[in-house]
């Protein structure tokens, strides 16, 4: 029978070190007030000095598997989707296959920024319905504050750093927690809306820059999209969600596509006020809050969506 990859459970991580909005304006040009304004972020989170995406990683893969009462050594694949691995080589889900002793598995990286995880998600679905494996953890991890310029407020005061995980099984019951489907798309004339400086073939590096506005706008249009796409996929139609959980990137596009498909402010999880934008770890981390606060229920229709450089965005739609 066709498998399908069944939600086990979800674990979060965020670092310990909290920086306040008013932190930030004692070292830059910036308010409180600018900052919720523009962003909806009230404070976020960063790694402490040698805590690496690895780390971060793993402790968010441990707690997916505790919650799932499952050891690390059952688990097939590990694809992480991270833009600040810890190396150029090896890949930041071998270490993080190491640190939990998933000796079994097979693990690499997956780069497309804030839509790594989705980009992560459909290459682990795309595996557990095809046979090759059972299980496998999907991870987002960042540590993004440390590739933005910290006198840069275009970026700085957004980005943060977090893990999230989830644990796929294989299952032949498609009514159980499935991944419905995954919808991606990508356009690289636009990468100079969105990227870092520098890189292994530039010989140095450098930080991040964002066109804010035209990023703003596009990913009102295309993430509108995806997710009318993945719901014409399904036969579904807006109505039918029960919960959006989006990239969090920023409070005023979460809104704009919340009103776009007419969904009141109950059914949108919004975790970017506390975390910040931890890029492909943001989904994982606000499902893993909803999902421990108990907000997320069996049967539910849930649809995420992200967008990030290069340009890369996405849809998915899972029935919990």
């Amino acid at each position: 029978m066709l498998s399908h990859s069944h939600i086990i459970s979800t674990g979060g991580y965020l670092p310990q070190q909290i920086i306040t909005n008013a932190q930030l304006a004692e070292k830059m040009a910036t308010t409180d007030e600018w900052i919720t304004t523009r962003v909806g972020i009230k404070e976020r989170r960063f790694a402490a000095p040698g805590e690496m995406a690895s780390d971060l990683g793993a402790a968010a893969c441990k707690d997916a598997l505790h919650n799932a009462n499952m050891k690390a050594s059952e688990v097939d694949l590990i694809v992480v989707a991270t833009t600040t691995a810890d190396h150029t080589f090896p890949s930041t889900a071998t270490i993080i296959q190491s640190k939990i002793g998933a000796h079994k598995a097979f693990a690499f990286d997956v780069q497309a920024v804030c839509s790594g995880f989705l980009y992560a998600l459909s290459v682990a679905d795309s595996m557990i319905k095809s046979g090759q494996v059972k299980t496998a953890l999907v991870v987002g991890t960042e540590t993004m504050s440390r590739i933005v310029d910290p006198e840069d407020r275009s970026t700085a005061v957004i980005f943060a750093d977090g893990a999230g995980a989830i644990l796929l099984k294989a299952s032949t019951d498609a009514n159980e927690r499935s991944i419905l489907s995954t919808h991606l798309f990508s356009d690289g004339t636009l990468k100079d809306l969105l990227y870092a400086k520098g890189g292994p073939g530039h010989g140095e590096f450098g930080y991040m820059y964002m066109a804010g506005k035209e990023i703003f706008k596009l990913a009102v249009e295309k993430l509108g999209t995806a997710i009318n796409e993945a719901l014409k996929h399904n036969n579904l139609s807006k109505e039918d969600i029960d919960w959006f959980i989006p990239h969090q990137a920023n409070y005023r596009i979460i809104n704009a596509l919340a009103e776009h498909f007419a969904l009141p402010s109950e059914k949108v999880v919004v975790t970017i006020d506390t975390h910040g934008n931890t890029s492909a770890a943001s989904i994982p981390l606000a499902l893993d809050v909803a999902v421990k606060d108990g907000r997320v229920k069996k049967g539910d229709l849930i649809v995420f969506e992200a967008m990030g450089g290069g340009l890369t965005w996405g849809s998915a739609l899972v029935r919990w």
